[in-house]
């Protein structure tokens, strides 16, 4: 399988993403090969004293950079040899089975969206995020690439999250929750309501109705779908709010109660750990004809060898395949 990793996205590239496509060769097989995509000078000169396996790493040129805070679209037409271009052309060309970036994320949705293209009776990708919840994962789709739905996208994002959370995370019959802002039939604007009954109306479906924000950690239900505005919402919330209480925890024991300490770290640090979204590398853009993940801006080199290996799965498991089959048989509707 060939893997494409933009070497150049992200807050700490390109040491943190070449240090995690290093970590990631150990766990390849022999007939893997990495592609980095990247300024070639930037990339030779991280690699030169690093002992690969002969043929494991190739360098394809990008010697531009798209910032984290500049236009999608319009950058990408500016910078056509920006590293997220190269990455999605490659993916056209059919000389790449994977992508992965931890850039711009607007970029890589418009670059991987216009160059890989839908797969058919897919209206629009969405991006899925494993959320990890003391009730297990919960997969919520979208997360940020399509701000403006209707209702046959947001039943869309539920049947790829669903397929998704049951053969990558092994849930057998994932129960899937619209988000509203209440549970009872009658709460959310017209395009919840709309979905809504698209939902009811698949019979392949485990929907368990509307859910609330807080239903997510509470083992409501397996997989989330809702608007890409509201997914981004949640999903920074939840990453403050986390961040927040390690840091709470932290002070408490260190600076009120030095003497725990010691005592708690080990409980702190599995913790931590169990709910880390590092573990779960990138997130998939589902939709798309083509294996993309998009991993967080501040993605560390753990997160980069998660993410290629769970490319690998997802391309491995034919989770597109399993996307147009479904669809074709249970998405009566495609212009709702």
């Amino acid at each position: 399988m060939r893997i494409a990793i933009d070497a150049m996205g992200g807050d700490n590239a390109p040491d943190e993403i070449i240090a995690g496509v290093m970590e990631s060769v150990e766990h390849l097989d022999k007939d893997d090969e990495l592609i980095l995509v990247g300024s070639e000078e930037i990339i030779e000169e991280r690699l030169r004293s690093l002992k690969l396996r002969k043929g494991a790493v190739t360098i394809v040129h990008a010697p531009d950079v798209i910032g984290m805070d500049e236009v999608p679209i319009e950058t990408l037409r500016k910078k056509p040899k920006s590293s997220i271009a190269v990455l999605s052309k490659l993916a056209k060309r059919g000389q790449t089975d994977a992508v992965i970036s931890a850039g711009n994320t607007g970029a890589c949705v418009a670059a991987f969206q216009m160059r890989m293209r839908n797969l058919p009776g897919v209206n629009r990708p969405g991006i899925a995020v494993v959320f990890p919840t003391p009730e297990g994962p919960v997969v919520i789709c979208d997360v940020g690439a399509n701000i403006a739905c209707k209702p046959i996208n947001l039943y869309q994002y539920a049947v790829m999250a669903s397929l998704y959370s049951k053969h990558l995370l092994g849930i057998d019959n994932p129960r899937v929750g619209l988000m509203s802002i209440g549970a009872e039939d009658a709460k959310g604007n017209e395009v919840v309501k709309k979905t809504r009954e698209l939902m009811k109306s698949d019979s392949n479906m485990n929907f368990v109705g509307n859910i609330e924000g807080r239903d997510i950690f509470e083992g409501t239900c397996d997989v989330v779908t809702c608007e890409g505005f509201v997914g981004n919402v949640i999903l920074k919330l939840t990453e403050g709010l986390v961040d927040g209480l390690f840091k709470a925890i932290k002070y408490e024991l260190i600076e009120e109660k030095p003497q725990l300490a010691m005592e708690f770290k080990p409980v702190v640090t599995r913790i931590y750990k169990k709910y880390d979204y590092n573990t779960y590398g990138g997130a998939p853009l589902l939709g798309v004809n083509g294996t993309a993940l998009i991993c967080h801006g501040s993605s560390q080199s753990r997160t980069i060898k998660n993410a290629i290996l769970a490319s690998k799965e997802f391309h491995t498991e034919k989770i597109n395949d399993k996307i147009i089959e479904c669809l074709s048989g249970t998405c009566v509707r495609t212009t709702d």
